[in-house]
């Protein structure tokens, strides 16, 4: 009898390939993608950015009569989204660099090649927006040459097609430079054996439940089966392809959404398939033995000194967003404006709209506030924020999202009062000590003295003690301050005795918001 491994070579198929299109924000991915699907995107997207990773499949005349296949992942491109962007291209088959004619490289740019370069996959230039004035495709060869990547028509392997999304000039011969990497690569699978893939968004589906896209990497995913992913398990009995038409099975390479998670699945995560709920039950139980039996403790936390005590800034937040993704973003973007001083505590994530129970959540920690991303308010939820004075704000773009969440953290930073020193005197002469009342004569060196305030008390450049002063005078009469170069009589309170050529500081205290380092 034939092992498993031994039937997986023999029933080996040809599978389409898996292609992932990443670039710079405004470089034409999404409309490339557009171009090629005749489905339009863009208008449903704030600001023009894919907030969500998607898959795509498209159909190629490759020859007469012969039809092929291509998925397509659709990676975003703001900053926030690397982590699903190196998802991508893990997942990806062959990544298609999108560089706009006329705007050349820039570091998201570089940031995508990166990780496409990680990956290990081979990738094709694609040359966007021929048509635009100013397009210099030569301009954007000279510059990936300086990257260490030569496009073969100047002698290197990678491949060039220039285009534009916008007009369609290009694209087939991006297409057909797609099969022919994929031909070159070789790329196979058993669609006999149970499905297994990655989780590529997930979110929650207010009518209709726990939702994932998934994409099939290996075997035949079926109508009954039932899906894994973590702690994730599904029945697949809504199972529908991108364009959202019910499917019964689901082949390698091809995109499908599941809809009845028990819990939404994390994204990125492996998943296979089974035959029955107890089956998925036991791979669940059987994935958290094997986590508990691989756990290291961490390491015992080292003992602070007195100069280490200072307590950061912790500012609590609740995050909500429409999907898995946005939320791994968002909290790795709020991540990054964490200071040695300064710490963001996520008291609680997760997909769907603000309700009532965030809004307690958060009112339950002091300083907290709630931030939604391409989610609704409950209705329940603003009052009850309001009567906790907790603040709670929706965004649809994330840079703006980020901007109110700095406000916030500066806004809630604890005030820092300390002493500053606003005059320093010269003691010229002790008029009598009588306990700890002292009246002397001095000259103020710099700054001013003022009149009840607290004062630091050097001998030989170092502070001895402290006191107050009580009364001050100027020519023998009394006055609330005496400034540089002027000459004092003092009563100051203090239980150390004053003498000739010590100086006094003149204390005030300063409140400020914490600065973060």
């Amino acid at each position: 009898m034939a092992t498993a491994t031994e039937q997986q070579n023999t029933n080996t198929q040809t599978r389409p390939p898996i292609v992932v299109v990443m670039g710079h924000i405004d470089h034409g991915k999404t409309k490339l993608l557009d171009t090629i699907r005749k489905e339009n995107v863009v208008d449903k997207e704030s600001g023009g950015i894919t907030q969500h990773i998607g898959a795509y499949e498209a159909e190629v005349s490759a020859s007469p009569g012969e039809i092929k296949k291509i998925t397509f992942l659709d990676t975003p491109g703001h900053g926030a989204f690397s982590n699903m962007r190196a998802r991508g291209a893990h997942v990806a088959d062959i990544a298609i660099l999108v560089i706009a004619a006329d705007d050349g490289i820039k570091p998201q740019t570089i940031e995508a090649l990166e990780t496409i370069q990680k990956a290990h996959i081979p990738f094709i230039v694609a040359i966007n927006k021929i048509d635009k004035t100013g397009a210099d495709p030569d301009k954007v060869k000279k510059e990936l040459a300086e990257k260490e990547v030569l496009v073969e028509e100047w002698g290197g392997k990678t491949p060039a097609i220039a285009i534009s999304a916008k007009e369609g000039t290009g694209i087939h011969d991006l297409l057909e430079m797609i099969l022919l990497v994929a031909e070159l690569e070789d790329l196979k699978a058993n669609p006999n054996m149970p499905a297994e893939g990655v989780i590529i968004e997930s979110h929650l589906e207010p009518k209709r439940g726990n939702t994932a896209t998934i994409l099939i990497t290996n075997g035949t995913l079926k109508q009954g089966d039932f899906i894994v992913a973590g702690n994730a398990f599904s029945p697949v009995r809504i199972f529908e392809n991108f364009r959202s038409v019910l499917i019964r099975q689901a082949l390698p390479s091809q995109p499908a959404r599941i809809i009845g998670f028990n819990v939404i699945p994390e994204v990125g995560l492996t998943f296979k398939t089974v035959k029955t709920k107890k089956e998925a039950e036991a791979e669940i139980s059987r994935t958290k033995d094997l986590a508990q039996s691989s756990f290291i403790p961490p390491p015992a936390a080292k003992e602070k000194t007195n100069e280490e005590e200072q307590k950061p800034h912790i500012v609590p937040l609740v995050l909500k967003a429409d999907a898995t993704g946005s939320l791994e973003a968002i909290e790795g973007e709020l991540k990054k404006l964490e200071k040695e001083n300064l710490v963001i505590k996520i008291i609680k994530k997760g997909v769907g709209s603000i309700n009532e129970d965030d809004a307690k959540i958060a009112g339950s920690t002091k300083g907290s506030a709630i931030i939604g991303f391409h989610v609704k308010i409950e209705k329940e939820a603003l009052p009850l924020a309001e009567r906790f004075g907790v603040a709670i704000k929706t965004f649809e773009i994330i840079y703006e999202l980020v901007e109110w969440a700095q406000s916030h953290m500066k806004a809630t930073a604890p005030e820092d009062t300390r002493e500053i020193v606003i005059g320093e005197a010269h003691i010229i002469k002790v008029f009598s000590t009588k306990g700890s009342k002292q009246i002397v004569g001095g000259k103020v060196l710099s700054g001013i003295i003022k009149n009840k305030s607290k004062v630091n008390i050097l001998r030989r450049g170092t502070v001895i003690a402290q006191g107050r002063i009580v009364e001050l005078q100027h020519k023998k009469t009394d006055v609330g301050e005496v400034s540089e170069g002027n000459d004092f009589g003092v009563r100051i309170d203090s239980p150390t005795a004053i003498a000739e050529k010590d100086t006094i500081q003149a204390l005030e205290e300063k409140t400020e918001k914490q600065p973060f380092s």
